[in-house]
């Protein structure tokens, strides 16, 4: 029998609420109702056309488990578009995170977004499950349908397309992870009886959170996705945390099953000295200049309008990132700490 992906299909597979994923000690660590924890984007400094800014980042990562932050997030940029002036992640997402797999203990790996329509499902799949097992259970994805153009033609995609292939991959990709062998129909492939992708993930499945619209409607994100990831709208006054309120209310009232479903939101900082440093926009308000206690105050705003996991980007700001870290970690960490759960499996691989 055929395992059919389309996303017509009654027998696509949905977004799953929270008790399917009580063993997942990534999820777990990072989510919880009512609850916001802190995550860490990297690169923790902005690459500006020489690699040596990248040194002992990893070094750091380590430092950001230690200290017990929830995740650390890596990008997906396939080629930097000079356009946007920005290379994100520099190092393939999927090859990092087992990298730093192998330096981390506890804390969350997660993708922030990978890009799903660039790229085959069964090789999506194949890398996530892998890091999942080699990390014990902690891999996040974020996924999206991608917002660089230039990218789709190098994999002779049309931008257009990516909407639908968006939803197709998700659907395939869920169906390999589920997978005993039988067959599977999608519009992106076919596998046969007796095939199935391995390895499965640690606990079985792994948190796929749209970032975004990705192309979708807020119906098909309520119905198909595992969380939602959405930018934050101003963060240096009161008006973007509530109306970042209202769109997390109204996408939580469309989930069919009303379970919980968590909510993520990010936000680049610079970071100053002076704790008390007013809010600040900088950039068109890309980056948010302030001191820990406007901060403080931003995350609970966040956290009172429903937001579940903030992930701070640091590579803007002035200071250096080990001492950033650190004041996050000793000042701001506390109020907003990690949460209990299952201990990552045995990744002694």
């Amino acid at each position: 029998m055929l395992e059919s992906t389309t996303t017509s299909s009654v027998s696509v597979p949905t977004g799953a609420s929270a008790p399917a994923f009580a063993a997942h000690p990534g999820y777990c660590r990072m989510f919880a109702p009512g609850q916001l924890t802190l995550g860490m984007f990297l690169p923790l400094r902005f690459y500006n056309g020489d690699m040596r800014v990248l040194a002992g980042q990893s070094e750091l990562v380590t430092e950001i488990d230690r200290l017990g932050f929830a995740a650390v997030w890596v990008r997906d940029v396939p080629l930097m578009d000079v356009g946007f002036g920005d290379a994100g992640q520099v190092f393939d997402p999927f090859t990092y995170l087992s990298f730093l797999a192998a330096r981390t203990r506890s804390v969350a790996l997660a993708t922030g977004s990978a890009i799903f329509p660039l790229r085959h499902p069964i090789d999506l799949a194949k890398a996530a499950a892998t890091i999942d097992q080699l990390s014990g259970g902690r891999l996040v994805m974020g996924i999206a349908s991608g917002d660089r153009p230039s990218e789709f033609p190098a994999y002779g995609i049309e931008h257009e397309q990516r909407a639908e292939r968006f939803r197709d991959a998700v659907a395939y990709f869920r169906r390999l992870l589920g997978s005993a062998g039988g067959a599977i129909e999608s519009p992106l492939g076919r596998t046969l009886n007796g095939t199935l992708l391995l390895p499965k993930p640690a606990t079985g499945v792994i948190p796929l959170m749209v970032t975004g619209g990705s192309g979708q409607s807020p119906a098909w994100i309520s119905e198909h996705a595992d969380g939602w990831l959405s930018y934050p709208g101003p963060s240096h006054d009161k008006s973007g945390p509530a109306r970042l309120a209202d769109k997390i209310r109204i996408w939580r009232q469309g989930i069919p099953d009303g379970g919980f479903r968590p909510h993520m939101t990010n936000e680049w900082l610079d970071l100053v000295d002076d704790p008390d440093h007013p809010r600040t926009p900088l950039q068109g308000g890309f980056v948010l200049r302030t001191g820990r206690n406007g901060l403080i105050d931003l995350l609970r705003d966040w956290q009172a309008a429903g937001v579940n996991h903030a992930a701070l980007g640091i590579q803007f700001s002035e200071r250096p990132a080990a001492e950033i870290i650190h004041e996050l970690a000793e000042e701001v960490l506390p109020h907003f700490p990690s949460l209990p759960g299952p201990a990552p499996r045995d990744g002694r691989w």
